[in-house]
């Protein structure tokens, strides 16, 4: 399994909190009814269909290289004015778009700039978001935090190490050597809380995404080390649930 490959998989680990994410960041970009939007590496579908329930758009297409996520999308989404393609973010269709969007997406791209580029050739507005992985992603973070204290050499594999540019400076940064002017930033906070310990650890064991798949790196000692490990961090309340927060950064241009 690749790290981005299972629908149902995303969805229990990531996918609900961005969800809610997507509706404050559309909030955010104030677009009026009966535009055309592109969802950049729409995934399972999140952002795509957050559009259709609060922007009132023309149409929206969506496409994402995995296959299993856009079968996932169609699957899920019945909206005449949703249209599903599996592309790369360097095989963008040619629009015009009123509004090219990505959700999660840009910090996966390896040519973010070009990418970017391409978004602003076909889109009149673009706007990104990504999770805020070195500080304000807590469900991520107790992970890593974990990670880095038990496993120090396993660094790099921290997503607030590897995308060190997930930041509001850096995606402002990114927009501006893409040839963007006008760039706006915001910090979008969502609560995440889980039922129990076993609500917010299930999802790590699916194998779908950067913490899953390390985790089903290790062999079954160092896994029940890490699972002890983030148990012990978690702010876990007498009831058993918790309650924590998920940052995102997010630009417009």
């Amino acid at each position: 399994m690749t790290e981005w490959s299972s629908g149902g998989v995303y969805e229990s680990y990531v996918g609900r909190w961005s969800r809610l994410v997507a509706t404050e960041f559309i909030e955010w970009l104030e677009q009026p009814a009966a535009l055309r939007w592109l969802d950049v590496g729409c995934g399972t579908g999140a952002l795509t269909s957050t559009v259709l329930r609060t922007a009132d758009p023309a149409a929206v297409l969506g496409v994402d290289p995995s296959n299993g996520f856009i079968d996932y999308a169609r699957q899920s989404i019945h909206d005449e004015r949703a249209s599903f393609d599996v592309r790369s973010a360097a095989e963008l269709p040619d629009g015009p778009f009123d509004v090219v969007v990505s959700g999660l997406v840009l910090n996966f791209v390896p040519e973010r700039v070009e990418a970017l580029r391409r978004m602003r050739e076909i889109g009149s507005t673009v706007a990104v978001y990504v999770w805020d992985y070195a500080e304000g992603m807590q469900v991520m973070r107790y992970f890593f935090d974990t990670m880095l204290a038990l496993r120090p050499q396993d660094r790099e594999h921290d997503e607030g190490v590897r995308f060190p540019f997930c930041t509001a400076e850096g995606l402002e940064g990114l927009f501006r050597e893409a040839g963007f002017a006008d760039v706006r930033t915001r910090a979008i906070d969502v609560p995440t809380v889980f039922t129990s310990f076993d609500d917010y650890w299930t999802p790590f064991l699916g194998g779908t995404g950067v913490a899953p798949v390390y985790l089903r790196s290790l062999d079954p000692a160092d896994q029940d080390a890490m699972r002890e490990g983030v148990k012990e961090r978690l702010p876990i309340e007498a009831d058993g649930s918790i309650r924590l927060t998920a940052r995102a950064w997010a630009a417009i241009g």
